[in-house]
């Protein structure tokens, strides 16, 4: 059955066979057939993309997830974005459930917001809206000049932990870092349960020695700098000892995040955690991003499960370590598609969601 009006177009890319499929689940979901597009590579590399239906005054969406090949989703994506634009479109909608470059948000040294770059891109392109989901910070939402729908994943994470973890009210929520501390309390306050936080990990070494803006001058120069006025020098950062602030002993111990690439911190809190005493862990992120050796890592840890959505795909991973679970995401998407095409509220969509979560 449609559940839409008339005039809507979904296309999936040609990233990964995974992005027909939660375009297809999507399509399913709302009635509507996925749109005919023919997007490939030539010989020289040179991405191409032929609509081959007219999108002339339609509302069209774009799903397009990542793939190993970032580069090449990048420019899929603004490729057919900016043909959908020149073929008269009335509105284009990117739907990218994880948006790439997202790390990369925040001045770095002499490094570049790639993400600001990236949201410039697509505006350029001709997109005028997009739907992604936990955002790596809600910030990056300012990089864009259109309306940026931030979808979340948690009510689909919170259920399955209240369905498949049968003994989850003796668990507690875990944040591997302060810095995830929010979102780990998020869920604790919602499953009515304890907090635990690691402190003290190994954090992305980053030496102040190699930047020449933290260098002494080479040589002291009179009447450059008053005598009087002394820069005071920032203490540097001292790691402490490991520690875990709450109580997991005895308990199953569910860390939270966002995202999950390389997986040695998380291994290396699994086994603190184990030390402290949890009989159980599970691993719960939006995006599973499992890069490299990730699944031959948490086959080999002390990690029982991870739990991850459909937000890019993972497949491969999953063959390799069976400990991986996949939780379907295409429902909010599909109903976040329905609402910009049918002019409603998404209001729906954001019910209960706080500032910090």
């Amino acid at each position: 059955m449609n559940h839409t009006k008339g005039g809507l177009v979904i296309f999936t890319a040609n990233s990964h066979p995974s992005s027909r499929e939660l375009g297809k689940r999507i399509a399913e979901r709302l009635g509507v057939e996925l749109g005919k597009v023919q997007v490939y590579q030539e010989a020289n590399k040179e991405t191409r993309v032929q609509i081959q239906e007219s999108v002339r005054g339609k509302d069209v969406f774009i799903i397009q997830t990542v793939s190993k090949d970032v580069n090449t989703t990048i420019m899929e994506m603004l490729i057919m974005v900016y043909a959908c634009r020149t073929s008269c479109a009335r509105s284009i909608t990117g739907v990218l459930p994880y948006f790439p470059y997202s790390k990369q948000c925040k001045m770095r040294k002499r490094g570049s917001i790639v993400s600001k770059l990236i949201a410039s891109m697509m505006c350029k392109a001709g997109l005028t809206h997009l739907i992604t989901m936990d955002l790596h910070q809600k910030e990056i939402q300012g990089f864009f000049n259109i309306p940026v729908d931030n979808l979340r994943a948690s009510p689909f994470l919170l259920q399955y932990i209240q369905e498949e973890i049968p003994d989850y009210r003796n668990a507690v929520i875990v944040a591997k870092s302060p810095a995830s501390a929010k979102r780990a309390q998020s869920f604790a306050e919602r499953l009515r349960l304890g907090i635990a936080v690691i402190h003290g990990e190994a954090q992305d070494a980053e030496s102040d020695q190699v930047d020449g803006r933290h260098s002494p001058p080479t040589a002291k120069t009179t009447g450059a700098i008053h005598p009087s006025m002394e820069i005071p020098l920032l203490i540097p950062k001292e790691k402490p000892p490991i520690t875990v602030v709450g109580d997991v002993g005895g308990r199953i111990a569910i860390i939270v995040d966002d995202i999950i690439d390389d997986v040695d911190s998380f291994v290396a809190a699994a086994e603190t955690l184990k030390e402290r005493g949890a009989y159980k862990i599970f691993v719960m992120a939006t995006h599973g991003l499992l890069s490299s050796d990730a699944p031959r890592f948490i086959e080999e840890s002390a990690i029982d499960e991870v739990v991850v959505t459909n937000t890019i795909p993972h497949e491969l991973q999953k063959l390799q370590c069976p400990k991986i679970k996949t939780v379907d995401i295409s429902l909010i998407l599909s109903e976040a598609i329905r609402r910009i095409h049918n002019g409603e509220s998404m209001s729906y969509l954001f019910r209960n969601i706080g500032v910090d979560d």
